[in-house]
């Protein structure tokens, strides 16, 4: 494979082969990855990448695009049929860009905007201060409740009704509980404020029923088209009717120039994926697996952060448990071939660069084939390398990574790449 890039460019080859054998070889416990289908790599990487196509179909800046619109179709009419939205556009170049294009269309500079707080589960996005979100609009945050560490539905009311939005984003990306968009649209409605979902987390979720859905509720849906969708990195946006004209002028020529047709492609062949009772069981097996992962961690002796998980992830407090911050146990647990990602918990004491949380997810190791059993495994793996003091560091380590390979191997990953 990659023949071509190997006589040309070994340095870079060497670099993507290196990549494909940590992936094999590793847990990949990253929430926000996943690994696509052969399938959506080759449309990925597939001549459509050659054209340019600024516009929408039919309605094109450049010739030669009757292919490229075929694609696009494809992806804005499986999406609509994934979600049962009224429109959709498939060209955002990420989730960021699509929750861009939804302030534009929605917000003037210096609006004021609810978005859930960084460090309770939500997103850059979402209004953080070094964000454009934050640098543009007057941000006012919500957060979780701090005993039960889940959304205060009653204080958001609360909030909405002192700061008048003109737009509620909600979604988050380190929030293991069900969220309910049904209520926040009721609060949206007493305040007459916009809703915005941005569901990049648990997309996959809610296009198998698994999740309540925000389409009904939300005038808009955001989202990204990797993690639990499974798809390419990308983003889309769904909206209400009344929203599709203005929408679609701003993400182009708005905000973007020409869409990345080789990514809409492959977003089109993720979504068929997504269509189909395969991904339907897929997304059964990730919660399952999520819920394994948290029960085993929690046997040991660490406190989940609250209680337990909905979906596809979970935040491990491992600062109160252990007297580990989240970077020396994500540190650590590299050095058995486990990736994770330090995160901040609801009321955290630490920096967001030190956190006092590790977050864990389960979909790309569901993607691999692992169910139960396996996650059980890999929680216990993880607390045997976090359990242990400096002096046994290493040998808890290359215990753990020799048990790691040996699982990866029983669930192999491209196989035929490099």
């Amino acid at each position: 494979m990659n023949e071509a890039l190997k006589n040309v460019d070994p340095e870079v080859y060497e670099a993507i082969a290196a990549e494909a054998r940590r992936q094999h070889e590793g847990l990949e416990l990253i929430a926000s990855e996943n690994f696509v289908s052969e399938a959506v790599l080759e449309a990925t990487g597939s001549v459509m990448t050659n054209k340019y196509a600024e516009g929408y179909p039919g309605r094109r800046y450049y010739g030669g695009c009757t292919n490229m619109d075929s694609a696009e179709d494809l992806a804005r009419d499986r999406l609509k049929e994934l979600f049962g939205c009224e429109h959709a556009n498939a060209q955002p170049h990420s989730g960021t860009t699509a929750n861009i294009a939804v302030y534009m269309t929605v917000c003037e500079p210096g609006d004021t905007v609810m978005g859930m707080d960084l460090s309770h589960g939500g997103h850059l996005s979402h209004g953080h201060p070094l964000n454009f979100s934050g640098i543009t609009y007057n941000i006012v945050p919500y957060g979780v409740d701090k005993e039960t560490e889940q959304i205060n539905y009653d204080d958001m009311l609360r909030i909405a009704k002192e700061c008048q939005p003109r737009l509620i984003m909600v979604g988050a990306s380190a929030y293991p509980r069900t969220i309910d968009f049904e209520q926040i649209a009721k609060i949206a409605a007493e305040v007459d404020a916009v809703v915005c979902a941005d569901i990049a987390h648990i997309a996959g979720l809610v296009a198998a029923g698994l999740h309540p859905s925000p389409v009904p509720h939300c005038d808009f849906v955001s989202s990204t088209t990797h993690k639990t969708l499974r798809g390419p990195r990308g983003g889309i946006i769904m909206c209400k009717e009344k929203w599709a004209e203005t929408l679609d002028k701003i993400v182009f020529p708005g905000n973007q120039g020409g869409p990345l047709m080789h990514i809409i492609a492959a977003k089109a062949v993720a979504f068929k994926e997504a269509l189909g009772e395969d991904f339907r069981a897929y997304q059964r097996q990730v919660v399952a697996n999520a819920k394994a992962l948290a029960s085993a961690i929690a046997e040991r002796g660490y406190r989940i952060v609250s209680g337990g998980t909905d979906n596809h992830l979970l935040l491990v407090d491992v600062l109160s448990n252990r007297g580990i911050s989240g970077k020396g146990a994500e540190a650590r647990l590299e050095g058995a071939d486990i990736t994770v990602n330090k995160n901040t918990i609801p009321f955290d004491t630490k920096k967001p660069w030190v956190c006092s949380g590790i977050r864990l997810g389960s979909p790309a190791c569901t993607t691999r084939g692992m169910r139960e059993a396996e996650f059980e495994l890999i929680g216990n793996l993880i607390c045997d390398v976090l359990d242990v003091d400096k002096s046994e560091r290493e040998t808890a380590q290359a215990k753990a990574k020799k048990k790691v390979h040996e699982l990866c191997n029983k669930f192999p990953l491209y196989t035929n790449r490099f």
